[in-house]
């Protein structure tokens, strides 16, 4: 009996004694960070990367680049000047006869 009440009390105890507070969740943007200096973080990074990029097209833009002084004559490129085996007209079109 005595260790019936023992055993009964012990874990009465460890039942008390396990309530404690939920740990308090901690997220990546609030730990240890205070929101003004991360705002002001990302406003001085968006601002050097504006002036870098616009540098870069500046200079690319400035850069001379080859210029061609006669297109190559490829085969497929070849102008039909001869008519066409049905006539001036399309080939889907019908004459319109002057008696009409």
């Amino acid at each position: 009996m005595a260790m019936a009440m023992m055993r009964s009390g012990l874990q009465a105890a460890l039942r008390r004694g396990v309530r404690t507070a939920p740990p308090k969740r901690r997220f990546s943007s609030s730990a240890n960070h205070d929101d003004a200096y991360e705002a002001a973080k990302w406003e001085k990074i968006t601002y050097a990367g504006i002036v870098s990029c616009t540098v870069l097209a500046i200079y690319n833009l400035s850069q001379g680049h080859p210029h061609f002084e006669e297109e190559p004559k490829y085969s497929y490129l070849h102008v039909r000047n001869k008519e066409f085996p049905w006539g001036p007209d399309g080939l889907f079109e019908t004459k319109k006869h002057e008696g009409h």
